[in-house]
């Protein structure tokens, strides 16, 4: 069992910055990717952010490119977030996700951090 836990969030001006951090209790090489989600308030569904692979290979939403950016630190098992340049509609619950592409069992989500942007 593989345990992912969140942090960073808080409450920013827009156009401020923020770094979310995803710490897992195990080694960050055994997923072949590490995702960030969000949910919004009101929303149901959650919305894939970022993601990095296991070779470092990075992919964003087109709502956040250019902002934001994944990184990962095999050393510390840990994969961040830096936030930039924040919008108000960047306020949501942001969750990281990893997962094996060989084991559909190895899938893991953290318990989310709240991040908020006001105008």
């Amino acid at each position: 069992q593989v345990q992912l836990v969140e942090s960073g969030g808080g409450l920013v001006q827009a156009g401020g910055s923020l770094r979310l951090s995803c710490a897992a209790s195990g080694s960050i090489s055994s997923f072949s990717i590490i995702t960030w989600f969000r949910q919004a308030p009101g929303k149901e569904s959650r919305e894939l952010v970022a993601a990095i692979t296991s070779g470092g290979g990075t992919n964003y939403a087109n709502s956040v490119k250019g902002r934001f950016t994944i990184s990962r630190d095999n050393a510390k098992n840990t994969v961040y977030l830096q936030m930039n340049s924040l919008k108000p509609e960047d306020t949501a619950v942001y969750y990281c996700r990893g997962y094996s592409d060989y084991d559909h069992n190895y899938d893991y989500w953290g318990q989310g951090t709240q991040v908020t942007v006001a105008s």
